[in-house]
């Protein structure tokens, strides 16, 4: 976004000394010919400048191609997901409230008080039982939603900085500020802590086999930790060789054979497993935002998104890029396949982009965030996207050709 910010007032402050030897009489000749200068260059910005135009410092989009804009929230919308087997969504945000609502209405199912900070994570369970919210100050609440969002369990486990279910148990894993990482049974709220390195645990990622869990920590170490064991069973330490010098911004998991990657403020790629570091890939252009492989089994290949708007799919087996998408705007938030080696993009500008996978041309773009665009939630069995903004709307967009 642009501001466009007026010029320091021509007239002298009301009040001042008359007496002041820096005091120069100023006429209005000369504020209006300021003036003039100012709104030339401004219509001069708008002429010269970004595709979209700025109104009261928020872009304005040529369309909007969702079939439903959720509004209840007024403030970023930060988080979203959707129900797996209900028309249901729940977003989080700024506001410090969570709502579910209606996938095909709009309509508030419920809503989640009690949160005294921003709403970071708001999820429902792989089997849709319950629904758990979390925020920046590491308030958690449970609730069971077949029982009229009967709240089952809460803990305050301090600064958090990402939470997410298990995906095959009613387990819920969370990072914190001190680096250590919660995992409890729900409801039970029986508990295991997988102890830190003294560093922000910044991003947590599950093994295809649900088995592990991947961590990245706020000094670029990385370490793949036995859930049931709570041990490490490899540790990659900032600096080493192969390993990242800075903070750990994403994280994704092969479906198929165990390996890993790691992206990094740092602008780099680790590729690892089980047996330790097992190569770089250098994107080479600014912060790593998000990673994804590929789930089709035709086509094994990661997407990496960057700060800068690059996205590239690399051939994992020969660590080299076996295309890079066309230019699409500004930079990566967030990364996810569908179905027909489509890759979907969260962008800074508002717009989500679908390439294909195969040659990185861009196939579709859906319109209507007028800022950046925080998370995106995507149905197979549905073919239905949820997306989440600054500009504190939620979107449903649906009917995608593939």
């Amino acid at each position: 976004m642009r501001n466009n910010t007026p010029p320091t007032s021509p007239y002298n402050s009301v009040g001042g000394d008359e007496e002041d030897d820096g005091d120069e009489l100023i006429y209005v000749g000369d504020a209006d010919e300021v003036l003039n200068e100012w709104e030339q260059q401004i219509e001069s910005d708008d002429e010269n400048g970004d595709d979209a135009a700025i109104v009261d410092n928020e872009m304005t989009v040529e369309r909007d191609d969702a079939v439903l804009t959720f509004t209840k929230h007024n403030k970023p919308v930060f988080c979203g997901s959707l129900h797996p087997s209900l028309d249901l969504a729940v977003t989080g945000g700024e506001d410090d409230k969570a709502y579910v609502w209606s996938t095909e209405t709009g309509e508030v199912v419920y809503e989640v008080d009690g949160h005294k900070d921003s709403i970071v994570c708001a999820q429902f369970s792989s089997d849709g039982n319950f629904l758990a919210t979390g925020d920046l100050a590491g308030d958690i609440q449970v609730f069971k939603v077949n029982n009229n969002y009967s709240k089952v369990w809460e803990f305050s486990m301090g600064d958090m900085a990402w939470m997410q279910w298990h995906t095959s148990a009613n387990v819920l894993l969370a990072g914190g500020e001190s680096g250590e990482v919660y995992v409890w049974r729900i409801p039970s709220g029986e508990c295991k802590v997988l102890q830190g390195n003294g560093h922000k645990s910044e991003v947590g990622e599950l093994t295809n086999d649900g088995k592990k869990l991947i961590v990245g920590y706020g000094d670029g170490t990385i370490k793949l930790w036995d859930i049931k064991s709570s041990s490490v069973v490899q540790e990659i330490l900032a600096d080493s060789p192969l390993g990242h010098s800075s903070t750990i911004t994403c994280i994704a998991a092969d479906p198929d054979n165990g390996i890993f990657l790691s992206g990094s403020e740092d602008g780099k790629i680790l590729i690892a497993g089980a047996s330790g570091a097992l190569g770089n890939l250098l994107p080479d252009s600014g912060s790593v935002e998000s990673l994804a492989f590929c789930p089709d089994s035709d086509l094994k290949l990661a997407a990496c998104g960057t700060l800068q708007g690059k996205i590239s799919l690399w051939d994992i087996a020969k660590q080299a890029v076996r295309v890079e998408c066309e230019k699409g705007g500004s930079g990566v938030t967030k990364l996810f396949w569908a179905p027909n080696h489509t890759l979907f993009c969260g962008t800074l500008d508002g717009a989500i982009r679908a390439f294909d996978g195969r040659s990185g041309q861009l196939k579709f773009s859906l319109l209507g965030h007028q800022a950046e665009v925080y998370d995106l939630s995507y149905s197979r069995n549905k073919s239905i996207l949820l997306t989440t903004s600054e500009d504190g709307t939620s979107k449903i967009f649906k009917n995608f050709v593939f």
